[in-house]
């Protein structure tokens, strides 16, 4: 088995563990600061929007790319002095295309337009493709993205209440949600690249990836605490902490081999093609794929844990915990504690998580210390039984009878 496999396997087993819940406090504060700045970058610069959104016209010509491409279309199409033509966006597309949107226009500008496209491409104006979008559609289209992703969001919180038959979890799968949606939304503000329909396709599908793995860790932690108020091993928050380094290999091998061909795609999307919904969709994709991960880990099991501790009964379950840690000398679950034996020295007492005690609530074995005491050499033992009663001598055949 490999160095990953065994570590692996220790963290199922509870033999090693890191204390994700206990450092809660961190990560809530490391998702504040990255949504402050998510909110900052959407609020003071804004979503570039694509045309699909606000609506205007686009042109597409085949011409030899170079480095003054952009500059030389943008001074040709202002040079139309177009009505409401406002500052044309042009981007290249690999390196034989050239694409140009402008507002919405009427018909003899829109002509116009095509006409000085054509002519700085050294092309005829037939050979210019051009499209227009209304303003209206456009609304509509937005209008559309909005409601599917609230309908989206009605669903997720009623089908995880109907699954774990817990709204408390509905309730830290959702802030999870929108904590991904919020910095994936923010990242696409301060880096500037358009959003479109592509965009939202990617934006609803690594809210349904993110949502996975937090499935699969709230079964886990589901499983951990069935039970967990009849015993005074573990309180929630431990138990969900178990889950979590059960499942942790798991998220993370499945994030790396999905953040490759998304990366690859990106890479393409933006290097080779320059533009189009392939670069849209994998950069969404990227971005919320690693946020997925980080909120399924960090944020959605914290969140959980948080809520679930102020119930009435889990609070009691608290008291009764840390009542018998420090009963027996220990503060943390995995702690050893140092018991003197009865005839000198120590035995070491440690109070581990295992995957099986914490499934079904009950205590796991313990090594407990053994009582030693002097016996003289000379002093015949009689041998006991498992009751603690002692057993009768034979006689010797030679006595028997007598």
């Amino acid at each position: 088995m490999s160095k990953l496999g065994n570590i692996g396997a220790k963290l199922h087993r509870g033999e090693v563990s890191y204390d994700f819940i206990g450092h809660k406090k961190l990560w809530f504060t490391v998702s504040l600061v990255l949504i402050a700045i998510s909110l900052i970058g959407l609020f003071a610069r804004g979503l570039a929007l694509g045309i699909e959104f606000k609506g205007g016209v686009e042109y597409q010509a085949n011409v030899k790319v170079t480095s003054s491409t952009v500059d030389d279309f943008t001074a040709a199409v202002k040079a139309t002095n177009a009505k409401d033509l406002g500052d044309p966006v042009v981007t290249t597309i690999g390196q034989d295309k050239v694409r140009v949107q402008t507002k919405p226009l009427a018909q003899d500008d829109i002509t116009k337009v095509r006409a000085a496209i054509a002519k700085e491409a050294g092309v005829s104006p037939d050979q210019v493709s051009n499209s227009q979008i209304g303003a209206s559609w456009g609304s509509q289209i937005a209008n559309k993205a909005i409601l599917a992703l609230i309908v989206f969001l009605v669903l997720v919180f009623a089908v995880i209440w109907i699954y774990f038959r817990e709204p408390k979890a509905s309730m830290a799968a959702i802030i999870a949600l929108l904590h991904d949606v919020l910095i994936t939304v923010g990242v696409y503000a301060l880096i500037g690249f358009d959003v479109t329909p592509a965009t939202v396709i990617g934006v609803l599908t690594i809210l349904g990836y993110s949502l996975y793995d937090t499935v699969v860790v709230f079964d886990k932690i589901r499983e951990n605490t069935r039970g967990i108020t009849g015993s005074n091993r573990y309180t929630y928050s431990d138990a969900t902490n178990l889950a979590v380094n059960q499942t942790i290999v798991r998220s993370i091998n499945t994030t790396l081999i999905a953040l490759m061909p998304v990366g690859s795609i990106l890479v393409v999307g933006t290097v080779v093609l320059g533009t189009g919904p392939l670069k849209d969709l994998s950069l969404a994709l990227f971005i919320g794929i690693a946020v997925g991960a980080y909120s399924s880990i960090f944020i959605a099991p914290a969140l959980l844990a948080t809520f679930k501790e102020r119930e009435p009964g889990m609070q009691a379950l608290r008291r009764r915990v840390l009542a018998k840690r420090a009963a027996a000398g220990t503060t943390a679950v995995g702690k050893p504690v140092a018991v003197a034996a009865a005839g000198g020295g120590a035995t070491v007492v440690t109070d581990k998580p295992t995957a099986a005690g914490a499934k079904a609530g009950a205590p796991a074995k313990q090594d407990r210390p053994k009582a030693s005491s002097p016996v003289s050499s000379s002093r015949p033992v009689k041998s006991t039984s498992g009751a603690g009663r002692p057993q009768p001598t034979r006689k010797p055949r030679s006595k028997r009878g007598k």
